[in-house]
């Protein structure tokens, strides 16, 4: 008998390790999430300048009786908080895509230019051709999150990428963007209170049509994600694995990046460039299922709208009676992950 340091870990029929995680952990991990996010959309309903006890947001939300209170979780509360929970979700759900189809564990949307890149077609959109209508400019950010994230595949060696590499040009793609955004801001005044959102990433004062008019393009992205996870489960053990089990490699990419696309870009234009959602979302959410898209990818998709639920109301009540964007907040707390998952690959290596 073989001693066990020698044996093979059984592989499933498409090439994917066995997961080690129960299914129960995945199924506990999927009941947590959704408590959690039940408890995060709770919390941004009432949580705020002003706050309402949970009986009256319950009140407010099934049986209004036109009360000041009423006005605030239904008319302010309640789009702001569907709209960081679709937001959330698709930005949870893009990151895992991309570290996937990478097999970078520092990708993130925001990290490698894809929000960047949205971020800066809005802007152009608004300031160059006076665009300012959400349907207008939705295209453009579609089509810049398209073009940075190919930029930013080039620039890191295309198929020759390394993790490292792509950290790099990402890097590098985001100056740029940034920088070509914040000229504009300074060139054209008369639309800087419009820019702006692109500029940082909040949820406030955010028309509930937008989530409506994108909801398509967000669901599409995520079908379509959900949909890769076998696939993609494939290609991350390595180009010569996949084929073998016949998985079509530039058809899965190809696939990826526009899910990637609808997703990020999407969520870009009715928010702006919120970063590292992507980032930390699926790291936490490996704890319940291991590696297997199949399994990550759901879990991501519940839990980064807690996050971003968690931290919009965090920048709400930080600093009275003003607000700080949640795209501060995520950024403040990205900062502090990625430098731990960074220091962490360094140890690995030594």
């Amino acid at each position: 008998m073989s001693p066990p340091s020698s044996r093979k870990r059984p592989s499933r029929a498409d090439g994917t390790e066995r997961i080690r995680t129960p299914a129960s952990v995945w199924s506990a991990g999927l009941s947590l999430g959704l408590i959690l996010l039940v408890a995060a959309a709770a919390l941004s309903l009432a949580v705020g300048t002003q706050r309402i006890p949970l009986d009256q947001v319950w009140s407010a939300l099934v049986a209004p009786t036109g009360t000041e209170n009423d006005a605030i979780v239904r008319d302010l509360r309640l789009p702001r908080t569907l709209i960081g929970a679709a937001v959330g979700s698709a930005l949870g759900l893009g990151g895992a895509v991309m570290q996937t189809l990478t097999r970078n564990p520092l990708a993130d949307p925001g990290l490698l230019g894809v929000n960047a890149g949205a971020s800066a077609a809005v802007v152009t959109a608004i300031s160059v051709l006076g665009i300012t209508s959400f349907t207008g400019y939705l295209w453009f950010a579609l089509a810049g999150a398209a073009l940075a994230a190919t930029a930013v595949s080039a620039l890191g060696g295309g198929r020759l990428a390394t993790p490292v590499r792509l950290a790099l040009a990402g890097t590098a793609v985001n100056a740029a963007l940034f920088g070509y955004v914040n000229g504009l801001q300074l060139w054209n005044l008369n639309t800087l209170d419009e820019m702006r959102y692109w500029a940082v990433g909040t949820l406030a004062k955010r028309d509930p049509a937008l989530l409506l008019t994108v909801a398509p393009l967000l669901a599409a992205g995520a079908l379509l994600a959900l949909a890769l996870a076998r696939p993609l489960g494939a290609v991350a053990l390595g180009e010569d694995h996949a084929r073998a089990l016949g998985t079509h490699i530039r058809r899965t990419r190809l696939l990826s990046v526009l899910a990637i696309t609808l997703l990020c870009g999407g969520a870009t234009a009715v928010c702006g460039p919120i970063g590292f959602v992507g980032l930390m979302i699926p790291h936490a959410a490996r704890a319940f299922c291991g590696p297997d898209p199949r399994r990550l990818f759901p879990l991501c998709a519940l839990y980064a709208p807690v996050l971003l639920l968690v931290s919009d109301v965090v920048g709400r009540v930080v600093v009275p009676p003003s607000e700080i964007e949640v795209g501060t907040v995520t950024a403040f707390l990205g900062g502090f992950v990625f430098i731990h998952l960074v220091r962490q690959r360094k140890a690995a290596h030594l």
